[in-house]
């Protein structure tokens, strides 16, 4: 591996390792909340939106309270529009405020409330966790992977979670898009933060652009 790869991948994690949880305000544990909002923001995130909007939105969706499941359920629908629609979530607003309290409602009926339990029944198997939470109304194949590449964070049985859109990243940087090499060249790199940022680097030239400009810069 390149000299050149290691400068481009040291200013990627260094200028964009930043996980999406953290920037929608989520200090993500392993406990209830952290986790269902991270769901809901897996959710938001996987509609064809802009990220920032989807960010925005998780924390608008906190600020009016709707936090938890049981909260996010008691809401009426207008109440979630009206809270989707603050966040600058308008173009989805309405299906995802049914989605959202259909997703609720179910996660509260069958795992009650809490995400570790979906986890429990998965049994460290990361194709059964994927199909419970293919269940979750507004979830899909998208969803599911943002979910995982977060929460690798604090379950690591389903790290190191390096996805189509993490390894399209590395592609656009011109880093290995095979996970063991990217890993090798990552050492001791947090998934959850490289994966955050090879993310990045998909969704936006300009990040391409910034690491290649400092990896250069640190060449000289």
């Amino acid at each position: 591996m390149s000299g050149e790869q290691e400068r481009i991948l040291r200013a990627l994690v260094s200028r964009h390792g930043r996980t999406f949880a953290e920037e929608a305000g989520i200090t993500l544990r392993n406990t209830p909340q952290p986790l269902y909002r991270t769901l809901v923001m897996a959710c938001l995130l996987s509609a064809r939106i802009r990220s920032s909007v989807a960010l925005a939105t998780t924390r608008a969706l906190y600020e009016a309270g709707l936090r938890d499941p049981r909260r996010m359920a008691a809401a009426t629908w207008q109440q979630r529009v009206d809270a989707l629609g603050r966040g600058g979530y308008r173009r989805y607003d309405e299906r995802t405020a049914t989605q959202l309290g259909d997703g609720a409602r179910l996660l509260l009926d069958r795992w009650g409330g809490d995400p570790r339990r979906m986890r429990e029944a998965a049994d460290g198997d990361p194709k059964e966790l994927r199909g419970l939470l293919r269940e979750l109304p507004g979830l899909g194949p998208a969803g599911v992977d943002i979910f995982l590449r977060e929460v690798q964070r604090v379950w690591p049985e389903v790290a190191p979670h390096l996805d189509a859109k993490a390894l399209q990243g590395a592609g656009r940087l011109g880093l290995p898009e095979a996970p063991g090499r990217l890993r090798e060249l990552a050492g001791d790199v947090e998934p959850a933060v490289l994966a955050a940022a090879l993310v990045r680097a998909a969704l936006d030239k300009s990040v391409v652009e910034d690491c290649v400009r400092h990896a250069e810069e640190a060449r000289t």
